[in-house]
């Protein structure tokens, strides 16, 4: 399964590379995949799914067929709320929720779901 992903702070980026696939990453949103992916984000502001993921997959949510998302548990309700924006909305699932870059045992987890 193609891994896409963005990343602001690093965070997602970090678990991608300690993942060892092969990864598209979402620089601006004009990007396109033409096979099955998931996604990796970050939640943004309060909640917030980041523009540049809204507007790739505006372009690409045929091949969506699941989101890992990152967050924050000091933002209260609003942790992980971008991953949970996206499943509603391109009715995928919302695979797992991750602390910053997460835990080697999150990492392990992670690569049991994309495989």
């Amino acid at each position: 399964m193609k891994v896409v992903f963005a990343s602001r702070t690093g965070n997602v980026e970090s678990i991608v590379d300690r993942l060892g696939v092969d990864a598209l990453q979402i620089q601006d949103g004009s990007e396109t995949v033409n096979e099955d992916y998931i996604i990796f984000t970050y939640t943004d502001g309060y909640g917030d799914v980041p523009m540049e993921v809204e507007d790739f997959l505006k372009g690409n949510s045929e091949h969506l067929k699941g989101v890992v998302v990152s967050g924050d548990t000091g933002y209260g309700e609003a942790y992980c709320q971008a991953g949970d924006k996206i499943a509603d909305e391109y009715h995928v699932e919302c695979l797992y929720k991750v602390e910053n870059d997460g835990t080697d045992d999150d990492i392990e987890e992670i690569k049991k779901l994309i495989q």
